[in-house]
């Protein structure tokens, strides 16, 4: 049961730093791909992540199947996808909407093998949601990303089968969860690495700190600040409170990478921006308060 705190300073501060370390992660998943290979970059980031929550590293008894199944999908497949489109892209803020579909896609999985009810109101976001991407598409500047597009909507589908998952860890601790993660990403990913990328993988003992920094930035501040954030979050306040704090994580990705990359914001990508953001609040405000209605 949720102590019903009130939404104080410290709050905040912990929603703000989850914003933060979300919305800039785009920034260094760009950074390890461009100056690493996109697989080896998902690799060393998940031996980071591992390293970071080996400690938490425990059997959870009548969990096991979820935690691998959810340390194969986030660790590895998820990755893989994220990391190839981030390669083939050069407007990451393009991809930083496309990104937002993992919310509709969620409500449709949920539907489909939860049995959920939804009414007219979730219907009508998700398909804002999915119009706003298909702006995108349609954009003469963001033409050239339509793989990357492509890859980002199908690592949303991902992303959205792990929410699924992670719905049957409640109460498992978040560094538990990432330590299976880690576990699994680190031997899926090592091998395909190191057959794909092999002069990639040589060169690590030579690569700069500062590229390091960047995997390690994603590693610890994404996974393990804004997991951990979202986790103390959910623990002192209502999920119809907390969910909705996620929705400045884009807006903090798209205008961020058009600012570091140097890349042009359309009128185009802004009006579906906005249409995906309208669609993603109204499925993710409706959801939360949907969950909560359904605990009381």
């Amino acid at each position: 049961m949720h102590q019903q705190n009130s939404f104080g300073a410290y709050d905040v501060m912990v929603a703000i730093a989850m914003n933060v370390m979300w919305g800039l992660n785009l920034i260094a998943v760009k950074m390890g791909v461009d100056l690493i290979e996109p697989l080896t970059a998902a690799w060393l980031r998940q031996l980071m992540v591992l390293v970071i929550c080996l400690p938490a590293l425990r059997i959870i008894d009548g969990k096991m199947r979820e935690l691998l199944a959810l340390g194969v999908l986030s660790g590895a497949a998820f990755y893989i996808v994220v990391n190839i489109s981030m390669a083939v892209s050069t407007n990451v803020s393009a991809l930083a909407i496309a990104g937002q579909l993992g919310a509709p896609f969620s409500l449709i999985l949920a539907i489909i093998f939860l049995g959920e009810r939804v009414h007219k109101y979730r219907i009508a976001g998700m398909a804002l949601a999915f119009s706003g991407v298909v702006m995108l598409v349609f954009d003469p500047h963001a033409i050239d990303e339509r793989l990357g597009l492509a890859l980002t909507a199908v690592a949303s589908f991902f992303w959205a089968i792990c929410s699924l998952i992670q719905r049957r860890l409640v109460g498992v601790p978040v560094l538990t969860i990432y330590a299976w993660v880690g576990v699994m990403g680190t031997l899926i990913l090592g091998p395909i690495a190191f057959a794909v990328e092999p002069e990639a993988f040589a060169r690590i003992p030579h690569l700069p700190l500062s590229t390091f920094g960047w995997v390690l930035f994603s590693a610890l501040g994404s996974t393990v600040i804004g997991q951990g954030a979202m986790s103390i979050l959910l623990q002192r306040h209502p999920v119809s409170t907390v969910v909705p704090l996620t929705l400045p994580t884009p807006v903090i990705s798209v205008i961020a990478a058009s600012f570091w990359f140097g890349t042009r914001l359309t009128p185009v990508m802004i009006a579906g921006g906005m249409v995906v953001l309208m669609g993603v609040a109204i499925v993710t405000l409706r959801t939360a308060r949907a969950n909560e209605e359904r605990a009381h």
